[in-house]
């Protein structure tokens, strides 16, 4: 089975090809393709290669499906007996990708 281990937004991802991910936002259009070259392990029918930190030429590749909006997080604070209470909602921005292919470089 083919998969990569890539990094993108500060958090490892394992992915595998035809796979849909969603990570932090990227500035890409829907439609356009992304290629992550921070690629921290790849696995192939040879074998698993353990980059350090990143595997040398390997890269991945993806497609932008959408530009979206996450589930809302809300944020309560409260402070008792002191009649002092603070309600905030927080919507992260997404994007969801396709991964295409994996280059094992």
């Amino acid at each position: 089975m083919t998969f990569a281990v890539i990094r993108t937004g500060g958090k490892q991802y394992r992915v595998a090809p035809e796979a849909v991910l969603v990570v932090e936002k990227l500035d890409a259009e829907p439609g356009a393709t992304v290629t992550f070259h921070d690629v921290l392990a790849v696995s192939t029918e040879n074998g698993l290669t353990i980059g350090a930190p990143t595997v040398p030429g390997a890269s991945v590749t993806a497609t932008v499906l959408e530009q979206r909006k996450g589930e809302k997080v809300i944020v309560f604070k409260k402070r008792r007996r002191k009649n002092s209470r603070r309600k905030r909602g927080h919507r992260q921005h997404e994007t969801v990708l396709r991964i295409n292919a994996i280059a094992a470089g």
